[in-house]
Formats: structure tokens, sequence, C-alpha cells
């Protein structure tokens, strides 16, 4: 039997900056370019996602916005708990879609297990895997 979460999540939608909504102090913008990883959720801190949607991935580009912005960096841990897994194109990319990165937040925030929530959300074609699915 499988468990459903009993998380009500609310979105509201604003032309507003989080830079005007939320405290410098309180944001912390997640990019995979970040050297810092994020361990655990605050509360009472304010997450972005997908502060920049492009269909290319440019490397740094969101590290440097954050930093232009004087904002906190964070890096999900997918090197900490996750492995690369061997592939017929030699890709790994830790770089989600905003819904992946979401379903790891979330999970995460139920479960506090980072494997369980980087299985939640970090897809296979991402190259990357939990080392008991690593193929040998």
């Amino acid at each position: 039997r499988q468990l459903h979460s009993m998380f009500v999540f609310q979105m509201d939608t604003t032309p507003d900056s989080y830079l005007d909504l939320f405290p410098l102090d309180a944001i912390v913008y997640l990019t995979p370019d970040s050297e810092n990883i994020l361990e655990d959720i605050d509360p009472d801190k304010v997450y972005v996602l997908g502060g920049l949607v492009d269909e290319s991935i440019h490397k740094q580009l969101t590290l440097r916005r954050a930093q232009e912005q004087s904002l906190q960096t964070a890096r999900l841990p997918i090197r900490e708990y996750m492995v690369k897994a061997p592939n017929s194109r030699n890709y790994h990319s830790e770089t989600l879609a905003i819904n992946q990165v979401f379903d790891v937040l979330s999970t995460y925030y139920e479960t506090r297990s980072w494997p369980a929530a980087l299985r939640a959300g970090v897809s296979s074609g991402k190259g990357y895997v939990l080392p008991d699915k690593a193929e040998h």
C-alpha cells in the first residue's frame, strides 16, 4: 500500500519580484552551480526555484544572477547521495526542471531523507542514480 502526502500547497502569483517581497537574507537561490550544499530546509527561508527559465543550459548563469543580487545560494546534494550511472551518451546533469526540484524539496520536507527525495525528483535520464540502483 502506498501512502499519499497530506500536504496542501498554496500558490500565489504576482508580478512583483522575490527581491521586493522577501528580505535578502531570507532568500536562498537554488542553482546547480553553487558551492553550498543544501543540507536541510529552513522554514524561515524562502527558496527560489527556477529563478531563470531558459530552454538551454548556460553554465554559471543562475549563480552569477544570484551573486549579482547578493543572495545566498545552494544546490541539491545530488553528488553527495547519488552516483553517475554508466550510459551510452556519457551524460550526467545536475540541472533539473522546476517540477523536479519541487518534488525533491517536498519529499525531503516530508521524509527528511535525501535518498528518498532524490529518488522522487531526479529521473534516471539525468545520468545519476542512488548507489543501490547503480549497475555494475
